[in-house]
């Protein structure tokens, strides 16, 4: 069963994201170190498989 959209935001928050705020269903999320993301969708909504790969991806970096 695939993870929720809720999910990956929390996770985005917990790494230091922070939400930039964004236009509709979008959320622009900003790590203090020059790392961007947006992740969209309604929270209730399951993730795609590549929003969960970037999710990832961003985290990883984000702890370099």
């Amino acid at each position: 069963m695939p993870r929720k959209i809720r999910q990956l935001i929390k996770d985005l928050e917990k790494a230091g994201f922070l939400n930039r705020g964004g236009k509709g269903s979008h959320r622009n999320f900003f790590h203090p170190k020059g790392i961007a993301i947006t992740i969209s969708g309604k929270p209730g909504d399951d993730a795609k498989n590549y929003q969960e790969k970037e999710v990832q991806i961003k985290i990883k970096r984000s702890k370099k």
